[in-house]
């Protein structure tokens, strides 16, 4: 509560002379029980995910066990993507974290048990079962909502991989400090390490990988598609090899900056420069996007050769294409109804500058600018 003067009170307040209490009006029956802080479902805090759900996995339904890891599934749940969520359910046979967290926190419920022991010894509702029943209806309800994880090994090696992409660990205890700044031999040795395992997976997956039989085979008939590297993207995150563009650039930079032009891999895109380099398609290493402008300048120079000349109107556009090429791989016709072309009229309006012009137009682009 907060206090106030005399003279302030008695100035919105004509009637009193000090403040001596105040009145909460419940208008909907809050104060009707008592309220207290929800007690936390993490029992066991030093004890990793993988432990607990092998122990479960061994027959375990200890409460705390199952309570700890109920709260840590649900915690991974809202931490993970889309694309992690509908893997994990397919996996569990339809049902998510949250569900699996859900299950198990009900059957923690202790009025869950009494009501299950009622139903199973076929007691009225407001009879009391002995200590020995709802013991056992605990067991039952306990073991059922463990199941989904118990029986699948699957599963809980799958949750396994996305916990360990998903969260990370942040150590505000240790303190670090500099021994030593000189160049790091190990450092190089292990960027040599990364790029050679890369290069491996590449020759290892090329017929297994729609991106990689792509980019081997360079058809035009079958171009690169954005879903095609994102699979790709997950498929190197994934353990045990946990490798981000980021870090295959910088990799790649460690062992030969003379090769390396710009700060690459922070687009999804770069994959295909880090591809390409790898296989030796490029003799340089740069990020996507600015190959892409490179291809685009030459190109228009071409169109002027050749007497095509374009308005300030249409450069303008074709600029716009240029750069979601970079960051898409590709343009096609609906993604004229999405940002950042809808602000700028859209479909129609591109239409209206190019008229039967754009689909030829769109479809040279996404070769010139890719291939």
């Amino acid at each position: 509560m907060r206090i106030i003067g005399d003279t302030d009170l008695q100035a919105v307040t004509p009637d009193a002379h000090s403040k001596t209490h105040f009145i909460i009006v419940d208008c909907v029956g809050v104060c009707e029980q008592d309220l207290s802080d929800s007690p936390s479902l993490e029992r066991k805090p030093t004890i990793p995910l993988h432990k607990l759900l092998n122990t479960v996995a061994y027959g375990s339904i200890d409460l705390d066990v199952l309570s700890s890891l109920a709260g840590r599934l649900a915690r991974l749940d809202r931490e993970i993507g889309v694309a992690d969520r509908q893997a994990l359910a397919q996996t569990a046979g339809g049902l998510t974290l949250k569900d699996i967290s859900g299950s198990i926190v009900t059957a923690l419920e202790p009025d869950r048990h009494i009501e299950a022991a009622r139903l199973a010894g076929g007691l009225a509702f407001d009879a009391t079962p002995s200590d020995e029943q709802v013991a056992k209806a605990r067991r039952e309800l306990l073991k059922h909502a463990a199941l989904p994880l118990a029986s699948n090994p699957a599963l809980r090696q799958q949750i396994e991989r996305v916990q360990q992409r998903a969260e990370q660990t942040i150590d505000t205890v240790s303190k670090d400090a500099v021994l030593e700044a000189t160049y790091s031999e190990a450092a190089r040795d292990h960027a040599k390490a990364t790029v050679t395992s890369f290069e491996q997976f590449i020759r290892d997956n090329k017929d297994q990988i729609t991106a990689l039989q792509v980019l081997y085979s360079r058809p035009y008939a079958e171009r690169l598609r954005l879903g095609d590297i994102k699979q790709l993207a997950e498929t190197i995150k994934a353990p045990p090899r946990s490798w981000t563009p980021e870090t295959l650039w910088r990799s790649y930079e460690a062992l030969d900056r003379s090769k390396v032009r710009g700060s690459g891999g922070r687009v999804l895109t770069d994959i295909v420069s880090l591809v390409r380099y790898a296989l030796r398609q490029e003799t340089e290493l740069e990020p996507f996007p600015r190959r892409v402008e490179e291809r685009f300048e030459h190109w228009l120079a071409e169109q002027k050769g050749l007497g095509r000349q374009f308005t300030d109107e249409q450069l303008q556009w074709l600029q716009l294409i240029r750069d979601h090429v970079g960051g898409s791989l590709a343009i096609e016709r609906d993604d004229f109804e999405y940002p950042p072309f809808v602000q700028h009229g859209g479909l129609g309006k591109v239409y209206q500058i190019f008229g039967s012009h754009l689909d030829p137009l769109l479809d040279e682009l996404n070769r010139v600018l890719v291939a």
